[in-house]
């Protein structure tokens, strides 16, 4: 039997996803990939776990449906008005719960976008906005460019609104904006400044501003950058709305993969102060996105163990720096330029084709639209995998994501075999 358009798109294998589940082990599976490449938080699993196991106790309410996640709205709701210092606090009516953020933006774009409207997006973006955010919904991408501007300095509204009249001349509709703050994969924060434009810039012409701030809490002391200088984070939330934007048209996504490590267990949210029709709209819509109890019941257990959790953050912030720090002086060392000024994440923005192409006997004879494709089958070649520009929506040729929360070992590893693919000399086939 035929499947439907939609799904015969979808019928060619990621190839990606072979490297990923092929993951190098020193002992098991030493023949494997190296994947720097999956933006996975390893450096507080084994704390974590702990929490999880000491504290689990299942109760039997779990195995029903429960009061339809009460008590993980309210644990959010408490947990981000404390973190995210919002003008207002956080209230339950204001939570709406997903399995993880790739959910969230989903939904979001089905709220306010009809199929063949248009979202605002920033490059480079984070890889999986626009499969997250059009493949079910019908949604499109307004993607902007920056040229020589700082996607994230003050000039970035100008491009915005440049891309928003094009689009609009070309009767095309635009009804929101993207971020991703802090940003992957800039590892960086919008200035206040700029969030305050943005807001006004996305009242002006009745945008939804999204702010997807699942990197909040990994925040760290950058001491080896001065230029552009660290930005410190500012929810879009603690900015008081009154006289720049409608604040029904202020939403937050946030979820605990990146700030506490657990892609795998899902959850995510949708935070709406300001918006009862968009609550009420997403209650039925959520449905196809749920969590479970279990899940729910552990990260409720998380979020309200106040005293674990400032620990937990304090901890995890230290290791970030401490990993900063070491893979920058990796990068210098190996003269590989990368991005600086990260303070956000954990990961780095590196141009492996400028290292790839000095190493190289005929640079001239790779067309810069290839170059992603050739320095990627190079690492490939020496058995690590990492996120393309390409994939990222990248301005600029040759640039790659590398993903550095991994056990030291790992990460060691992994870098040696980066070294070894962009300053291999390779033969071009035509």
């Amino acid at each position: 039997m035929a499947l439907s358009s939609r799904a015969s798109k979808l019928t060619t294998p990621d190839p990606s996803v072979g490297f990923i589940l092929d993951n190098w082990n020193a002992n098991s599976n030493p023949s494997g990939y190296v994947n720097l490449g999956v933006a996975e938080n390893y450096l507080m699993h084994e704390s974590l776990s702990e929490h999880f196991h000491a504290n689990l106790k299942i109760p039997t309410s779990a195995f029903t449906y429960g009061d339809f996640w009460k008590r993980g709205r309210t644990a959010i709701a408490r947990f981000l008005s404390k973190h995210l210092n919002p003008v207002q606090p956080i209230k339950l009516e204001h939570v709406a719960v997903t399995s993880g953020c790739t959910s969230a933006v989903e939904h979001l774009a089905w709220a306010f976008a009809d199929p063949g409207e248009y979202i605002l997006l920033g490059r480079p973006y984070y890889g999986a906005f626009p499969s997250d955010a059009t493949l079910r919904t019908g949604t499109k991408l307004a993607f902007v460019d920056f040229k020589e501007d700082d996607p994230l300095g003050v000039n970035c509204v100008k491009r915005y609104e440049d891309r928003l009249l094009e689009a609009r001349a070309r009767g095309e509709k635009v009804t929101g904006l993207l971020l991703c703050h802090p940003h992957n994969p800039l590892g960086r924060c919008y200035s206040r400044e700029v969030l305050i434009d943005l807001l006004k810039f996305c009242n002006k012409y009745k945008l939804h501003l999204i702010s997807d701030e699942i990197y909040a809490l990994s925040i760290f002391e950058n001491k080896i950058d001065s230029s552009p200088p660290p930005e410190p984070f500012h929810s879009i939330l603690s900015i008081d709305p009154t006289g720049l934007i409608d604040p029904s048209l202020v939403h937050v996504l946030w979820g605990m993969s990146k700030d506490f490590g657990a892609n795998g267990l899902r959850l995510g949210a949708v935070i709406s102060q300001h918006n009862v029709d968009l609550m009420t709209a997403l209650g039925p819509a959520v449905l196809f996105s749920t969590i479970s109890s279990l899940s729910e019941h552990a990260f409720a257990n998380v979020l309200e163990d106040d005293a674990w959790v400032e620990n937990y953050i304090k901890e995890n912030q230290r290791k970030l720096a401490e990993y900063y720090e070491y893979i920058t002086n990796w990068a210098k060392k190996n003269d590989i330029v990368y991005a600086p000024g990260v303070n956000a994440g954990f990961f780095i923005w590196v141009d492996l084709g400028r290292s790839y192409l000095k190493h190289q006997e005929n640079p001239d004879a790779i067309k810069p639209e290839d170059l992603d494709g050739v320095v990627m089958n190079a690492l490939l070649k020496h058995k690590v995998f990492l996120a393309s520009g390409e994939r990222f929506g990248s301005e600029k040729p040759g640039w790659f994501r590398i993903v550095f929360s991994h056990d030291k070992d790992y990460l060691i590893e992994g870098l040696s075999r980066i070294v070894a693919a962009v300053t291999s000399p390779e033969t071009l086939r035509n």
